[in-house]
């Protein structure tokens, strides 16, 4: 099944913050849109004010990532990313960890490239 068809929805009010599942740093998420058979998916990720991640991430999809508002601050690079900023992540690629902290919200897109 592909990605649902979507016109224009409010993103804040249509659809509702969720856990990320396995997470313990309190990010939440909105799930836009989902191709439950490939795993490709679009969603809102909320990061809350002073949290850290501790790890370093490396995935099998590529991921492409814009910060809609708020921060994060790369501690291996020594970098702050701020709105507007964008990252597009290819499989492999490794980033992170990540300090949050006045809180982030991110646009991001997740799919397989086969």
């Amino acid at each position: 099944m592909s990605k649902p068809e979507t016109e224009f929805k409010d993103y804040d009010t249509h659809w509702p913050w969720r856990p990320v599942a396995g997470n313990a740093l309190g990010i939440k998420e909105k799930i836009l849109s989902e191709d439950s058979g490939t795993g490709d998916y679009t969603r809102m990720l909320k990061f809350p004010p002073g949290i850290e991640t501790k790890e370093t991430l490396v995935h099998e999809f590529w991921e492409e990532v814009l910060i809609v508002e708020g921060s994060l601050y790369d501690v291996v690079k020594k970098e702050t990313y701020l709105p507007g900023f964008y990252a597009c992540r290819p499989p492999g690629m490794k980033h992170g960890p990540y300090r949050i902290p006045y809180g982030c919200v991110t646009f991001e897109i997740r799919y397989y490239k086969k």
